[in-house]
């Protein structure tokens, strides 16, 4: 199976400016990232810009990069920009590795490959893991996923899913105002969180250039739904390795120097 890996690297980050040239012991995020995507089974590595730093950079460790348009309204569109320029066929198998993700395990990687390419009725495929808490059960930051027996996501969703109807508290319910509040997850069912790291068939990528934003996608944030909302189907399967937060602010940057240090 010949597959690619491509990093979408933006200099700009709101919450951390820079984020892709971030020092983490010694070396560039994005220079990490790059490092794990090569240990994957990933016939090629491309990192995927619109910044002149962060290709000066990744030319700087002898990384391979694409400089790709500022405009993008997501990391798809950057992905399709790569693929195009590479010349890929349809049926090529590009895997979406985040940019802030200097720890990724590249078994995870060749996960997502190997299940789209072994999924033939998939468009997209990506991974999940068990959510452990009520707190990130409730926590609109983590992203989850439902699945069928299949392997077949149902739906993706920043709301508690599936809703565990007899483990809530309900208050308020005198005021008029009822407050749902989750007591306990379920005990026959684990929820699960999305894990960020997609593979796609370049027809696929092809495709969600042109369509435009669902209404499910822009109600959600999570641009995954347009696949699904245009009757494309993702795969879903646990992943085989514990994949560890991004970096997100400078406390999660400092979480990553402590681990490596």
């Amino acid at each position: 199976m010949d597959f690619t890996v491509v990093i979408p690297a933006r200099f700009a980050s709101t919450r951390l400016p820079g984020k892709p040239l971030k020092d983490i012991a010694g070396l560039s995020m994005i220079q990490r990232v790059y490092q794990q995507a090569q240990k994957s089974q990933a016939a090629k590595v491309i990192v995927a810009t619109d910044d002149q730093r962060v290709f000066d950079e990744v030319k700087g460790f002898g990384g391979e990069v694409c400089m790709t348009l500022a405009d993008h309204q997501s990391g798809t569109d950057r992905l399709q920009e790569v693929a195009e320029n590479y010349g890929f066929s349809d049926d090529h198998i590009v895997v979406n590795v985040q940019g802030d993700e200097p720890l990724i395990p590249p078994e995870v990687i060749d996960q997502v490959a190997e299940n789209l390419a072994s999924h033939l009725q998939a468009g997209v495929s990506t991974l999940c893991e068990p959510i452990a808490t009520d707190e990130d059960f409730s926590n609109p930051n983590i992203v989850k996923v439902v699945a069928d027996r299949t392997g077949m996501a149902l739906y993706f969703s920043r709301a508690p899913i599936p809703w565990p109807r007899d483990h809530i508290n309900r208050k308020h319910i005198n005021s008029g105002h009822v407050d749902n509040q989750v007591n306990a997850m379920s005990d026959t069912l684990s929820p699960m969180r999305h894990i960020g790291i997609y593979g796609y068939r370049v027809a696929m990528l092809n495709a969600f250039i042109h369509w435009p934003m669902a209404p499910i996608e822009t109600l959600e944030c999570l641009e995954q739904l347009r696949f699904m909302w245009n009757g494309e189907r993702i795969h879903v399967a646990e992943a085989k390795a514990l994949v560890p937060g991004g970096v997100d602010t400078e406390e999660d940057l400092q979480r990553v120097i402590n681990l490596l240090t």
